[in-house]
């Protein structure tokens, strides 16, 4: 079960605690500007006249509760919360003796504007930026109509402010969109991977099965009124046969339930207990059946990968059984060599090349998508002499060479 991570803490700060805390630094800012400073002449501003005033203050005081209130409720309802934030910044430039509304005023407008665009629908961030600008447009207006000074540059600085932090909050909107889509992406072709693969791990399992037991009890059906204990070893060898595959599905069952679709990896496997030492086996069992098989190992056999090592065995399994199925013939060869930097595989039969019809249904499909996801090289046709081969090359992994 996946545990998501905790978000920094940074992260965990609501919206609204940033734009409370940004009012207050920029309160702050804004009498420091009108103090002298040390190291200074005089203060960088001059006060206005109404600043330290019971008015003025009352101002800043009442500017203060609309910016708190701003940030309580920007989460719930974002434009409502920008517009008393807007509200500060126009009652807080009164008692300050400006022609504009000051950069400081604004920061904590700008910073709701950020995330009002980068956490809500574009037109709700288009719409949020027209009004920052309509607001700064208008109390410059407003002061023209009063015969007053206006501080156009001043104000043009604060816009810019204001279109950069919608430029951000809608670029990070973007990206995130982007990032969950691609994400979505991610998972559906994780689920489709993995239920190609549970097919693949079901034809094999089953179509081989199925193939041995027609075989013997074929056998059987010709044999049990003149070979009685022949018949009665291949309903015996049926019996096994379908316990094994019932075994596996039973498995195979049991991982389905315990994992999500894409849990297994890239190329994983349902029942890792099989891989190319089960080979001999697998040949006693399908020569028994009436299939001969004969098996040659060339090169030195070592360890292998598990993803390697199982789709090596069913890949061997596969062509069995479409050897059985489709090729008439009634004997193969499996050559299985370890070379230094691959695992070669080879099933060859003298039938009459029929084998290839398999090429329309799921047998050579599943080998070749096996081999496709381990980077390996797959080919399967009739040979000129007559029968059917298939070659796989697979890499190994340096770290096991």
């Amino acid at each position: 079960m996946d545990v998501t991570p905790p978000l920094p803490p940074l992260r965990r700060v609501p919206p609204g605690v940033w734009t409370v805390v940004t009012w207050g630094a920029s309160m702050a800012f804004t009498f420091l500007m009108r103090v002298r400073l040390p190291g200074e002449s005089a203060p960088s501003v001059v006060s206005g006249v109404l600043l330290y005033r019971w008015d003025g203050l009352t101002f800043l005081l009442a500017a203060t509760v609309l910016a708190l209130a701003g940030g309580a409720l920007l989460s719930r309802r974002p434009l409502p919360a920008l517009t008393l934030l807007l509200a500060a910044s126009v009652v807080a430039s009164f008692p300050l003796g400006v022609g504009e509304i000051p950069l400081a005023q604004f920061l904590a407008a700008d910073v709701a504007l950020y995330f009002v665009a980068a956490t809500r629908p574009r037109r709700t961030g288009v719409a949020a930026v027209a009004m920052a600008l309509t607001v700064l447009a208008g109390y410059l207006a407003a002061r023209l109509l009063s015969g007053w000074s206006i501080g156009t540059s001043a104000e043009l600085a604060v816009a810019l402010t204001a279109v950069i932090a919608w430029l951000g909050g809608d670029s990070a909107h973007r990206a995130r969109e982007y990032a969950e889509r691609l994400t979505a992406q991610a998972t559906a072709q994780a689920v489709t991977d993995e239920r190609l693969r549970i097919a693949r791990e079901l034809h094999d399992m089953v179509a081989h099965s199925i193939g041995v037991i027609a075989l013997q009890a074929g056998a059987a059906r010709r044999v049990i009124d003149t070979q009685p204990v022949r018949a009665r070893e291949a309903l015996g060898e049926i019996e096994t046969v379908g316990r094994e595959t019932l075994s596996g599905l039973r498995r195979t069952l049991g991982v389905l339930r315990r994992a999500e679709p894409g849990r297994q990896g890239r190329g994983g496997v349902l029942d890792p207990g099989l891989g190319l030492a089960d080979v001999d086996r697998l040949a006693a069992t399908t020569t028994e059946a009436g299939l001969r098989v004969d098996v040659r190992w060339l090169g030195e056999p070592r360890a292998l990968p598990a993803e390697i090592d199982t789709s090596a065995y069913r890949i061997v399994q596969e062509a069995l059984t479409n050897v059985m199925r489709h090729a008439g013939s009634p004997s193969c060869r499996v050559s299985i060599g370890y070379r230094r930097e691959e695992l070669s595989i080879e099933v060859v039969d003298g039938g009459d090349g029929r084998t290839g019809a398999a090429g329309s249904g799921y047998g050579l499909a599943g080998m070749r998508e096996r081999v496709g996801l381990l980077g390996g090289e797959f080919s399967a046709a009739p040979r000129p002499e007559g029968g059917f081969r298939v070659a796989v090359r697979l890499p190994v992994p340096a770290g096991v060479r």
